[in-house]
């Protein structure tokens, strides 16, 4: 168990960032102190032989001037305080006379005598080559002073130039290598100081990036438990950002689907419910019936064949109420898609207009067809639409009292919209009513409704939807009933194309 935590651990994203981070500024942080410590260190070097050449420089002019202007005496008191000067510096002064030259440097300004035999090999080279005019230099252990220094020879010239002497400068190195550990010993400091303080940086770096990871992680989670309304709460504008965002979308839609999902839940268990009550009467009614005949209660020939009438009524009642189910059901489908292609509105009126005079016939009522134009094209199903159309004429002509008549306009209001009116003269929907003609099963209690399924005008709007249309009532009790349409209609360059 302990060993599944450690490896767990080890593959946390947190815990990858933080190290991935941190090794990387560690190994800059060595790489570059690596380099800035050689650097510095030959650096300090450089400068040390540089002040030696100076001064050694310096000490050569002087040596030449004195040997110009023949004046020996001055030499004691600047060598005296060169002496202090060097000792302070734990350095010492050698002055040679250069035994190969024409006239060789006075003995007042030479104060070592060179013993080749106990003069190391380096100092020597060193010694001639300044004698030959030349600038050396070298660093190493002194077994007489026992610790490391810096050797410089500088040649002096006499007055015709000639190189007539050297002077050598030793100096001690150990206090340059001391500042130069000191001051590592600052670097180091200071990069360890550094490296904590990359340490927390790298912590705070890794939190922010995991944090909102982890977040979303849990969101997902609750997402999959259907908690659709948990939200990730995170606002960057990077991708993690964009990753939030697309998972509160995500969110968005999983609620809309879930409401949808109740939508059609509810609608499913309304529609067994409404299926069965309305179902349920006829066929109690077929049963009774049926029953009275199979028990022979009914003898009489005549009744007999009115009790079969009545039966194959309720029968055909049901079977239309099935279809429209059936019907209602596919047209609220949302893939359901209804195939399309140019209508003309004018040639359906005229279709249907000779089913509703007949129906009319009973109470004389008579229909009125107008149009602003001869053709009227839309893109639909012409079945869809003509039943559509159908439903209202019917409900029309069963709520119209006697003499009436239907009006009928197709109008074409701009080139893109097609607009058509049915209108009444009957009885009117009361203003409370209106709302609710276009559910399922709705019906009013007038007597007109009595054989009614109460599924035609939701048929109609599905229809009118599914045509990318929408319908609006007007109603007046007592005055009529007018249901105006709007469809996108297409034009002749349009109906050319298609």
């Amino acid at each position: 168990m302990q060993a599944r935590k450690k490896e767990k651990l080890h593959n946390r994203l947190f815990t990858k960032v933080y190290i991935n981070y941190a090794s990387m500024v560690t190994l800059f942080a060595m790489i570059l102190g690596i380099i800035f410590i050689q650097l510095y260190q030959n650096a300090t070097i450089d400068n040390y032989r540089q002040q030696l050449f100076e001064q050694g420089r310096s000490i050569a002019k002087r040596f030449t001037e004195f040997i110009v202007n023949e004046d020996y005496d001055s030499r004691l008191e600047y060598l005296q305080i060169l002496g202090e000067v060097l000792e302070v510096q734990q350095g010492e002064l050698w002055t040679l006379s250069n035994p190969n030259a024409s006239s060789p440097m006075n003995e007042k300004l030479v104060n070592v005598e060179l013993d080749p035999a106990n003069t190391s090999e380096e100092v020597i080279q060193i010694i001639n080559g300044a004698f030959a005019g030349k600038e050396k230099e070298k660093i190493g252990f002194s077994d007489i002073h026992g610790y490391m220094m810096m050797t410089i020879g500088v040649p002096i010239a006499g007055a015709n130039g000639e190189v007539v002497g050297a002077v050598l400068l030793n100096a001690k190195v150990a206090d340059q290598k001391n500042l130069v550990m000191n001051s590592i010993y600052l670097i180091l400091v200071s990069a360890i100081a550094a490296l904590i303080l990359s340490f927390v940086i790298a912590i705070l770096f890794a939190r922010q990036l995991t944090l909102p990871i982890t977040k979303m992680r849990e969101t997902a989670l609750e997402l999959a438990e259907g908690k659709y309304e948990t939200k990730t709460g995170i606002s960057r504008n990077d991708e993690i950002g964009d990753l939030a965002r697309t998972i509160d979308f995500l969110t968005d839609k999983l609620m809309e689907n879930e409401k949808i999902r109740k939508n059609l839940e509810q609608m499913r268990l309304d529609f067994f419910a409404n299926v069965s009550h309305e179902l349920r009467t006829p066929i109690t009614v077929v049963r009774a019936y049926t029953e009275s005949l199979v028990d022979g209660v009914v003898t009489d020939e005549g009744k007999r064949a009115q009790y079969y009438d009545k039966m194959l009524n309720e029968c055909k009642s049901m079977e239309r109420l099935v279809g429209d189910l059936l019907l209602l059901s596919k047209m609220q489908n949302p893939d359901f898609v209804i195939e399309k292609e140019p209508v003309n509105v004018i040639q359906i009126f005229d279709d249907i207009s000779r089913s509703v005079k007949t129906i009319g016939e009973e109470k004389n009522i008579s229909v009125e067809f107008k149009s602003n134009q001869e053709i009227a094209m839309m893109m639909g199903d012409y079945d869809r639409l003509r039943q559509m159309f159908l439903v209202i004429l019917d409900n029309a002509v069963k709520f119209s009292g006697e003499n009436s008549t239907i009006h009928i306009m197709v109008m074409s209001k701009s080139s893109k919209k097609l607009v058509i009116s049915i209108r009444d003269e009957g009885i009117g929907i009361p203003k409370e009513e209106l709302g609710s003609i276009f559910e399922k099963f709705y019906k009013s209690k007038l007597r007109q409704n009595a054989k009614g399924s109460g599924l035609g005008l939701a048929i109609a709007r599905q229809i009118a939807v599914k045509h990318g249309g929408n319908i609006q009532v007007y109603s007046e009790v007592g005055v009529g009933t007018e249901f105006v349409f709007t469809f996108d209609a297409i034009s002749n360059e349009e109906l050319q194309q298609v």
